[in-house]
């Protein structure tokens, strides 16, 4: 499997479906649905970036929910930060209307927040297969985040039906999500 082609072909479709707007919204309403009821206080989550579905409008919906619960702690959402020197993340607090800069790969990122540790960790999918395995962008950021934090969150998949690929193979290092959820539902565990 040629994974840089198969991720380049993901993405030219993704960023092509006729009816983008259409799973974007189906998606919100799963992952609105799903997040009901989870008792994490701080969600990890990404900027979108070459047409991923956005999960930060369910995200500050489930924000404002907690806030209406009168919650001994407040709900916070994160946003990855990119560690240069060990090629991880951390994440910092975001909020709409926050400061935001661009990282070195052009993509915003909280400017000057506080750093946040999710219980939570949603990450993009440019395609997602058996078993909970994800195929990302390669530069296996979230892998190697993943090993190291402590505890280890929750992590949570999205996307596109478009990117099941029920042939997906694992490479050694890849670690599986906890679940994976896609504008029909949840598709991980099954």
């Amino acid at each position: 499997m040629d994974k840089k082609a198969l991720r380049q072909q993901l993405v030219e479709e993704r960023l092509n479906l006729p009816d983008r707007l259409e799973r974007a919204d189906a998606l919100q309403r799963v992952l609105r649905i799903w997040l009901f009821g989870r008792p994490d206080r701080v969600i990890g989550a990404y900027w979108p970036i070459k047409g991923e579905f956005d999960p930060l409008p369910a995200l500050h919906r489930w924000k404002e929910d907690g806030e209406l619960l009168d919650a001994p702690e407040r709900r916070r959402i994160g946003l990855p930060v990119v560690d240069k020197a060990h090629r991880t993340l951390t994440f910092h607090a975001w909020y709409p209307g926050c400061p935001m800069e661009e990282d070195a790969y052009g993509i915003p990122k909280p400017k000057d927040t506080e750093i946040v540790v999710p219980t939570l960790l949603i990450v993009p999918c440019v395609g997602y297969g058996p078993g909970g395995f994800r195929l990302g962008y390669g530069g296996g950021f979230y892998d190697r985040t993943l090993a190291t934090l402590q505890p280890k969150p929750y992590t949570l998949g999205l996307g596109y039906t478009h990117g099941f690929l029920p042939d997906l193979i694992p490479e050694a290092h890849d670690m599986p999500l906890d679940a994976i959820l896609n504008d029909n539902g949840v598709v991980w565990p099954v």
